[in-house]
């Protein structure tokens, strides 16, 4: 392995400058912006928001059921592990598929305290109804839809008309 050159000048190697702070880059997916439109109307918002959301939601409810009947986490312990992939991976795609948002610490902050709303209302709602009924697949499953539909119309109203157009 070679070693770094030095300067002519102070005879010193070249290196970057590790001391200084760096901003901490927002995760990102890998597509091409210039093929998207940023200018989405309602129609196809509503259209990309769902398809999201549907991939997203077969993350979480496969991994709530396999913490839960596989490995017999406890309800809300399955359901918030869920959750976290679940929203994570929508995240990423509705800021930069559906609502064609720049990366914004702001708008990360603002997701996450939305996030953590929707959290509560969804695992909430999860747990309690897996209270109220037999706990069988085809309950847990109607649990879910309950909980993630309502957890669903809170996150793309509020990341429509608030989150998605801070600047």
């Amino acid at each position: 392995m070679s070693r770094p050159e030095s300067d002519a000048a102070d005879h010193q190697p070249h290196h970057e400058d590790f001391t200084s702070p760096h901003p901490i880059a927002p995760l990102e997916l890998p597509l091409n912006d210039a093929e998207l439109s940023t200018n989405a109307d309602l129609k196809t918002q509503i259209v990309r928001f769902t398809v999201t959301g549907a991939g997203s939601g077969v993350l979480d409810f496969g991994l709530t059921l396999f913490l839960q009947y596989v490995l017999g986490a406890p309800f809300a312990v399955a359901k918030s592990l869920g959750f976290i992939l679940g929203t994570t991976t929508a995240y990423l795609f509705n800021r930069r598929w559906t609502f064609q948002a720049e990366p914004s610490a702001l708008r990360f902050v603002a997701v996450a305290l939305l996030y953590g709303v929707t959290f509560f209302v969804n695992v909430g709602l999860y747990t309690w109804l897996s209270h109220l009924w037999p706990e069988t697949v085809l309950y847990s499953f109607v649990a879910y839809v309950i909980a993630q539909g309502t957890a669903t119309v809170i996150n793309f109203v509020v990341q429509r008309l608030v989150i998605f157009r801070i600047r």
